[in-house]
């Protein structure tokens, strides 16, 4: 996690020999204005007397306060009026000027990166993994999750004070969701806020709701029930929430709790999340659409109507911060990775990414006067492993790490002999294959991002994927050694990676239209499901295809069609948003899934036909990604290679 000043900010004084430079006064004037006449000087959580600092522009304010303004000047006399040629020529040229003023703003010649003098300070560097960094209105206290204690934790601090309070001691459990804005403030910075999903104690549904710890310490206490985020007013008196039903409904109430009014709801399938008030209480902004990577800001009246689309990215978009008026920042991915910082002029509806390098951002936050922002910063590391399955639980220690000569290794599937995997260079997708020891690249194409994993013929004889390159996506279908590289057609429409059929004549794709099945020759085409589908696989016997329907507040359900498009009777799973990659055990009808809180997941094993389950992991201090796979090696076993979850 980093800690940003950006350029408009003064740099903090931090300590009393600093304050008494700035004011060109010795420290006892200093420390009696403060005692005094309310000279402002922050001081750390601990309380030290002498663990003191104070900002320039809080500084400046108050003597401008206790001097006065300065003195005025006598107004100067009138001056002879021009001649009227004179006046007709100021008016022209005031035109002209005007004119051309208007064009080079619109043009964004005058315009400047809002973060081009940015400081960049380091707050943690905690072993494991922080994330969803919050930063109070006035900047003072900085909030965020970490598993520095073992379990996901609240945790707080003041920038520069060097000290770090778990808030929450293992007695929230479910507080990661990389989805909405999880951890905040209340406007005075008097309590720390968190989402919260709580397990059903009867197996229904979770319960979502916003929770509060006291700032200093204290016990957690529900703040809003069956929210999932929240935003107040800047003057305090309203706040914006949303709830996890069906299209995210999006209300308006009052400081009293007894005036809600409902402004939004999205089609089922479709989330509005990070909702977030522009400075002049004017709009609420949100972002809007298709999680995780189709998505957009928009922004809605606060007394509701039809909301207005303020950018055009389709991409992953998260945490819209505002900095002044005019100017909105936000984390989106693009063609060449990320997610990066983009800043969103809201007047002219012009965004301009505003990062550049290999950082790569996954929350961003800011004080009231955006002065002050925070960020958390993901570390790119994944690595492979091999989990063997037997009849009982296998934890941790059973793993086996698969070393690769990669950057980094995501997406793993395993075919006979051989495992191929995906690696980035950042800006571009390549895929690479493990066999007898040995390492090589089978593909690589500049500019192009491979969507999902790679699928291997049940004979092992082709490997196909889908690939997307300046928006276009296709599939690519290839010989196990990296030739014979040839596409399907583009007018598919895909979003999504390819299941092969056991015959290897078909491969089962999602698209814009729903799930169909497409012939390798790419000529036929069958439709077999109307609605959303992602991410199918299909039963060894060849005889259905499952797939995940839409998400619905952080769970999704798993759905099957026959392979001739009749729909039989559905089972009764449902799964973590996260874990969309699921795989059959080869020659049987049972589905590997991974069950679990979005940030502590594992493997289990779902029989379809006599609906039972079992699981077949326990892993503690991490958690295998949804990109895995499973492939049987003997009678009894199977070995899955896994992707660890990245640390930040």
């Amino acid at each position: 996690m980093r800690y940003i000043a950006v350029s408009l900010v003064d740099d903090r004084l931090d300590s009393w020999k600093d304050i008494e430079a700035y004011l060109k006064r010795d420290v006892s004037t200093v420390q009696r204005w403060e005692k005094r006449e309310g000279m402002p000087v922050h001081r750390h959580l601990h309380g030290k007397l002498g663990s003191v600092y104070a900002f320039p522009a809080e500084l400046d304010e108050w003597w401008r306060g206790r001097h006065g303004a300065p003195e005025s000047f006598p107004a100067p006399s009138a001056p002879r009026r021009p001649p009227a040629w004179m006046i007709a020529a100021v008016i022209v040229a005031i035109a002209l000027g005007g004119a051309l003023v208007w064009y080079v703003a619109r043009s964004g010649y005058f315009w400047r990166n809002p973060i081009a003098n940015a400081r960049f300070v380091r707050l943690t560097d905690f072993e494991g993994t922080e994330e969803a960094a919050a930063i109070s209105r006035d900047g003072k206290f900085v909030a965020f999750l970490a598993d520095r204690d073992g379990p996901v934790d609240v945790w707080v601090t003041q920038p520069g004070s060097g000290e770090f309070h778990n808030l929450t001691h293992g007695k929230l459990r479910e507080l990661v969701n990389p989805d909405v804005r999880t951890i905040g403030f209340s406007p005075d910075a008097a309590f720390v806020t968190m989402w919260v999903r709580k397990q059903s104690a009867g197996g229904g549904p979770a319960a979502i709701s916003v929770w509060s710890i006291p700032t200093l310490g204290g016990d957690p206490a529900l703040y809003l029930e069956g929210v999932a985020e929240f935003d107040w007013s800047s003057d305090g008196s309203r706040i914006v929430y949303h709830t996890p039903g069906p299209g995210d409904p999006m209300f308006v109430n009052d400081r009293t709790r007894r005036a809600q009014r409902h402004i939004f709801t999205g089609p089922a399938g479709l989330h509005a999340h990070f909702p977030v008030w522009s400075p002049d209480d004017a709009f609420i902004y949100f972002v809007y659409g298709a999680v995780p990577n189709n998505l957009d800001i928009w922004r809605i009246d606060p007394p509701g109507g039809k909301p207005e689309r303020t950018t055009s990215h389709n991409a992953r978009v998260t945490h819209p911060t505002f900095i002044d008026r005019n100017t909105l920042l936000y984390l989106a991915t693009d063609a060449s990775g990320g997610p990066w910082l983009y800043a969103l002029d809201v007047n002219r509806r012009i965004s301009r990414r505003i990062s550049f390098g290999v950082d790569r951002y996954t929350s961003l936050a800011g004080s009231a006067d955006g002065r002050r922002l925070v960020v958390t910063l993901a570390d790119p590391k994944r690595t492979l492993w091999r989990m063997p399955l037997t009849n009982g639980v296998a934890g941790e220690t059973a793993a086996l790490e698969i070393k690769v000569p990669t950057n980094g290794a995501s997406a793993p599937r395993a075919g006979p002999g051989y495992i191929v995997y995906l690696s980035s260079t950042g800006d571009h997708d390549t895929v690479w294959k493990i066999a007898g020891g040995a390492t090589t690249e089978l593909w690589n194409h500049a500019g192009a991002h491979l969507i999902g994993g790679p699928a291997i013929s049940p004979d092992g004889g082709r490997i196909a994927f889908t690939a997307e390159e300046r928006g276009v996506a296709q599939i690519y279908v290839m010989n196990p050694d990296g030739s014979a590289v040839r596409t399907l057609p583009a007018s598919l429409e895909i979003k999504g990676p390819p299941a092969w059929s056991p015959d290897g004549q078909w491969l089962a794709i999602a698209t814009t239209h729903g799930l169909e099945k497409v012939s390798l020759d790419g000529q036929t085409v069958v439709p077999l499901v109307a609605t959303f589908a992602a991410d199918p696989v299909w039963s060894p016997d060849g005889t259905s295809i499952v797939y995940s329907g839409r998400d619905v507040g952080t769970t999704f359900p798993i759905r099957v069609v026959n392979a001739d498009g009749r729909v039989p009777p559905q089972p009764n799973i449902t799964l973590s948003r996260g874990a969309r990659r699921i795989v059959f055990l080869p020659g049987t009808r049972e589905l590997v899934i991974l069950r679990g809180e979005m940030n502590g997941q594992n493997f289990w094993i779902v029989d379809l036909d006599r609906r039972t389950e079992r699981q077949l992991t326990n892993f503690r201090a991490t958690s295998p990604s949804a990109t895995s796979t499973c492939r049987r090696t003997d009678g009894r076993s199977c070995s899955i290679a896994i992707r660890t979850n990245p640390t930040s």
